[in-house]
């Protein structure tokens, strides 16, 4: 152990409680200590205190025994004539300084100084902060601020990315890169790679969110690159979203911090980039991370900390910039990412994808504004549709792209051109049931380009081409090339061969639109025939055992995975690509119970499944044995005993409902393999099945939903209620607008005459 990282590391420590001790006694003083302090939207209060002591923070005056036990963890600056090893005391010190952080930037909250105020700066992206325009208007954002903490509701939408490897790990980055082109090379090589990037602290007062502000990178959630605060003490909002991961997915609880560290040693793949000079407190932070099991890798000259156990391998590595081997100081800076997930162990998963701009799932969520639109295909000017069917392989040239009419360079700057994407597929194992599980994916596909924007499916296809795109030279064939490549990564076990069509001309337009429309119309009836009583097999889907060891997923053709991300195709195809994957058929054996959804077959899955921690899986019931859930959920449905019903909260959904508690709050309760009866967490779209939990009285049980879910899934609702004979009994349902107490929820269902009222208890 470095004597010369301890001395650091523990006199930074001792500095930072110092500091933490002043704030608290001033806010004490001014405020008071029954003043509420909290970081918004989070059930887990100051996440990282709760974690690793168990206390819930909820009053300034809840700090003062946090910072006793930061102080009480405090090691002396080891003696100039001295030497012993001193990692236990320099990693007691790091824990320390991370409580300090947590406790400063929650007085901070007090104060209104967070999220950190930046004059100038335009944060992009995230359910929080920014909107898509609606077809020429510009969003809507925070400008002038930071991010600051990152809150459930991002945690848990990007649940699924980091338990199916799509994001492998995330980098938190300190400090100030070498120059600006440095600093957009870092983040475009961890963007490409997907890694969720958090950025904090300054070097001389400059921060490389000053660089990437300055060179226009788009930073927020929906780029993976996510801004905290120019100062380092900012770099604990990482390591608390480190310990919610380890709470919300993990079943952990409050105050098992070494379970919760272990967790993130062994399941977050994180890594701390040091970039330039190294204070005290930023020993003092690293040390804070390494307790994680997260190495850190810095860009400078300093001491290094070869394995102990603690992390997966090296501790602290020195790699100096100027010494790195490289053409260039682009290539150095590749080179130094490359080192980073190499020490951390991150498996990574890069398409090799030929466009002319930067390609990774970390684009999905890039936004083209009207400001920056060169060209646009579908919306409300014009109409693009997407189609994929299968062939014979000798119908098939494989890489073959055509683009048939003109191209948009012939198009005004922000103008609009129909548009259909036709693909063409052949393989040995290619089936006519996987046409719409991969056509699906050119959503996701098309994304991932920078610059390129993608909404929607089939005919309501609307895709953005942005200035910076079309400035780099992406063209309509650039489209044929993302496809082809992709298809052949992800899907090569089914797929063979892949032919893209790219149709701009006019009269072909739409005659292949009518094609695509009535093989739509045929997959519509096929799917609406497939259901639970047709099929001899169920699937199950264990991705999200990678971060929730004993949760268990069972799809079946009318319930799909809680995530939304995977119906009974889905998995079915996933078993076709990799028949040793997450996705595996579940023979359903003797039906034991048809009305709550009992078979054999699903019941031993969820007793090996679980590893023995749930030993039945009712499909149709929310009360009796209910599915599982990790914590990727997109709702939650909870039973309100007053009612006789149950409520239906949108993950977007941040007001108080009827339970008393938010979506946050009851997350706790549904997520980390919990069989909760009363409590589950659902795929919003086995909202609108016949099997909703029918048999509890299905979806007449609804009394209270999320505003978000009416409006998004209005269409939806509609047939539903038509089916269960009852067409305005949407209007019967109360949302946070008309009930946020019990009482009030009553006084509407009984104004509305909603129907749960006289139904058979529910228990």
């Amino acid at each position: 152990m470095s004597k010369y990282i301890a001395t650091r590391a523990i006199r930074g420590a001792n500095a930072l409680v110092t500091e933490a001790e002043v704030m608290l006694n001033k806010a004490l003083h001014e405020k008071g200590p029954d003043t509420p302090v909290s970081f918004p939207n989070t059930a887990y209060f100051l996440p990282t205190i709760l974690g690793m002591t168990g206390r819930s923070i909820e009053k300034i005056g809840d700090l003062k025994p946090v910072v006793e036990q930061a102080r009480n963890m405090l090691h002396p600056v080891p003696a100039g004539k001295h030497w012993t090893p001193y990692l236990g005391e320099t990693l007691d010190s790091g824990m320390a300084t991370l409580l300090a952080a947590e406790t400063i930037e929650a007085v901070r909250f007090v104060y209104g100084l967070q999220p950190e105020p930046m004059p100038g700066f335009h944060l992009a992206g995230g359910t929080s902060f920014t909107s898509p325009d609606n077809g020429g208007g510009d969003g809507a954002s925070l400008d002038g601020h930071l991010n600051g903490p990152i809150d459930d509701i991002q945690l848990r939408s990007w649940g699924i990315q980091l338990v199916d490897g799509r994001m492998p790990g995330f980098a938190a980055i300190v400090g100030c890169a070498k120059s600006n082109e440095v600093a957009v090379k870092i983040v475009r090589e961890l963007q490409r790679r997907n890694i969720l990037t958090f950025l904090s602290g300054n070097v001389n007062g400059r921060s490389i969110i000053d660089q990437l502000n300055e060179e226009g990178v788009e930073l927020g959630y929906d780029t993976y690159t996510v801004p905290f605060g120019r100062d380092t003490i900012s770099a604990i909002y990482a390591l608390g979203f480190a310990t919610r991961s380890a709470l919300t997915f993990g079943g952990l609880k409050p105050g098992m911090s070494r379970e919760i560290l272990l967790y993130n040693k062994e399941r977050v793949f994180a890594f701390v980039l040091a970039l330039g000079e190294v204070d005290d407190l930023k020993y003092a932070a690293a040390a804070g991370a390494i307790n994680f099991g997260f190495p850190v890798i810095a860009d400078t000259v300093i001491p290094e900390i070869l394995p102990t156990g603690v992390t997966t391998y090296e501790h602290v590595v020195s790699m100096p910039f100027n010494k790195i081997d490289g053409k260039d100081d682009l290539e150095k800076a590749e080179q130094l990412v490359q080192k980073c997930i190499e020490v951390r162990g991150v498996k990574v998963k890069v398409s090799n994808v030929d466009v002319p701009v930067p390609y990774g799932s970390a684009f999905e969520g890039e936004v083209v504004r009207k400001a920056d639109l060169r060209v646009e295909f579908g919306g409300k000017k014009s109409r693009a549709f997407e189609f994929l069917h299968m062939a014979k392989l000798d119908e098939v040239t494989d890489g073959k792209i055509e683009v048939i009419g003109p191209d948009f360079s012939q198009v005004a700057a922000q103008g609009s051109m129909d548009l259909g994407i036709i693909i063409k597929v052949a393989g040995r194992q290619m089936q006519q049931d996987f046409e719409p599980v991969l056509e699906r994916q050119v959503h996701y596909f098309v994304n991932g380009a920078s610059g390129i924007q993608h909404v929607g499916q089939r005919d309501i296809a609307w895709i953005r081409v942005s200035n910076m795109a079309a400035d780099k030279g992406f063209n309509l064939e650039h489209f044929g090339k993302i496809l082809h490549a992709r298809f052949h990564e992800d899907f090569g076990a089914i797929v063979d061969k892949v032919q893209v069509t790219v149709i701009t001309d006019p009269a072909l337009h739409a005659e292949w639109l009518d094609k695509a429309r009535a093989a739509y119309d045929f997959r519509n009836k096929r799917l609406a025939d497939l259901t639970d009583n047709k099929v001899e097999e169920f699937y199950s889907c264990t991705l999200c055992q990678s971060f929730a060891p004993n949760h268990v997923c069972v799809v079946s053709p009318e319930r799909l995975g809680l995530c939304g991300a995977y119906n009974w195709l889905d998995c079915k195809a996933s078993f076709s690509i990799n028949p040793t994957g997450p996705n595996q058929p579940i023979k359903l054996g003797k039906l034991m119970d048809d009305r709550k959804g009992y078979w054999s077959g699903t019941n031993e899955y969820a007793a090996m499944g679980s590893h023995g921690v749930v030993n039945e899986v009712a499909m149709y019931s929310i009360m009796e044995n209910p599915m599982t859930a990790c914590g990727c959920f997109e709702c939650i449905v909870m039973l309100i005993p007053e009612s006789n019903g149950v409520m239906v909260l949108s993950r977007e959904d941040t007001a108080m409902t009827p339970a008393g508690m938010t979506f946050s709050t009851l997350a706790g309760i549904a997520g980390g393999g919990l069989q909760t009866p009363g409590v589950m967490g659902v795929g919003k779209f086995y909202l609108i099945s016949p099997k909703f939990i029918s048999s509890d009285g299905g979806f007449k049980r609804v009394v209270w939903m999320s505003s978000v879910l009416k409006e998004s899934m209005a269409d939806e609702f509609k047939a539903v209620c038509e089916r269960e004979g009852d067409p305005d009994f949407m209007s019967r349902i109360a949302d946070a607008s008309t009930a946020t107490t019990v009482d009030e929820l009553l006084a509407f269902l009984e104004a509305h005459n909603h129907p749960a009222m006289a139904m058979e208890p529910m228990f």
